[in-house]
């Protein structure tokens, strides 16, 4: 960690950018919908360009193995792909199609909250005081959220479908980030990160190749391409380049904090450009939702 000078604002710019480019995922997904294209095409398109780049990720990550890929190395990567990169994206694009992408940011962002509580029931770690009013914080803010969307009655029905979707997609990524700490002390992070995401890439695919005739996959009007172009450079490459070397300047700790932007960006960038409302009741909830989270975060490096 580098804190001098120009060195550590340029940390916080990357970080910062880093923030606001996993934030505008949802908003390019929304805006492909326009196109009338599906989630499983998206992701399949989407995964589809991004494969070859893992792959060339997985290679320079050998320079950090720590042993040989062993059998049980590999079923972890596969489980961990499927969970968390592949099961967690589906289930977040399929939820797009229903709810505003400020409402899907606030729910996905409550993952940190499902590691405790998952690690609480399966894995019996203690919960403290602070933690269940972390907990209590975030889901008030989400309830704040989902409940104002639910004030249009024609809406009330994808509002909750949406809901579920994308709240089963963090549980999916809480399952994933668990998983991936029981791993990526002896395999090293580039190399989980490259094959698992690897993997999810292939099941995405296969995905699509099951439910579609192949030749769909790109048969598309330029704007979706153009969309899931940014997605993999603007939403994936570039922010997790950015992220990795903002915590190699400035620390994981300012790092972590500057990931609660992603709810608010989302939700501006969402009434700037998809016209989706900004009210005091969005405002309000993702304050609760980010100050839980901030909590949940403190207490897990204290």
């Amino acid at each position: 960690m580098d804190k001098s000078g120009s060195s550590y604002k340029t940390g916080i710019l990357f970080a910062l950018l880093g923030a606001v480019g996993f934030s505008f995922k949802a908003i390019l997904v929304k805006i492909a919908y326009r196109y009338d294209v599906d989630a499983e095409t998206l992701l399949a398109l989407r995964m589809s360009m991004a494969l070859p780049l893992y792959l060339l990720l997985g290679l320079f990550a050998r320079h950090e193995q720590r042993g040989p890929m062993r059998g049980r190395d590999w079923l972890w990567m596969v489980w961990l792909g499927f969970i968390g990169y592949y099961l967690s994206s589906y289930l977040d694009f399929l939820g797009l199609d229903y709810i505003s992408s400020g409402l899907e940011r606030l729910i996905l962002f409550l993952y940190p909250t499902m590691v405790i509580v998952i690690s609480a029931v399966f894995f019996k770690k203690p919960v403290t005081t602070r933690t269940v009013f972390a907990l209590a914080l975030c889901y008030v803010g989400i309830a704040l959220a989902v409940g104002h969307d639910l004030g249009n009655a024609e809406a009330c029905h994808d509002v909750l479908i949406g809901s579920a979707l994308v709240f089963g997609a963090a549980v999916a990524y809480a399952l994933y980030l668990i998983g991936n700490g029981m791993v990526v002390g002896r395999l090293g992070s580039l190399q989980v990160t490259a094959w698992a995401s690897s993997f999810a890439c292939i099941f995405s695919i296969v995905q699509f190749m099951l439910l579609r005739p192949p030749g769909l996959l790109f048969d598309h009007v330029w704007q979706v391409w153009a969309l899931a172009v940014a997605m993999v450079l603007v939403s994936t490459v570039a922010p997790v380049w950015m992220v990795s070397e903002a915590i190699r300047r400035i620390g994981a700790g300012p790092v972590s904090m500057t990931s609660a932007l992603g709810p608010v960006v989302t939700l501006v960038l969402g009434w700037l450009i998809l016209a989706e409302p900004f009210g005091p009741i969005q405002f309000l909830g993702a304050a609760l939702v980010i100050g839980g989270v901030w909590i949940v975060s403190r207490q897990k490096k204290t």
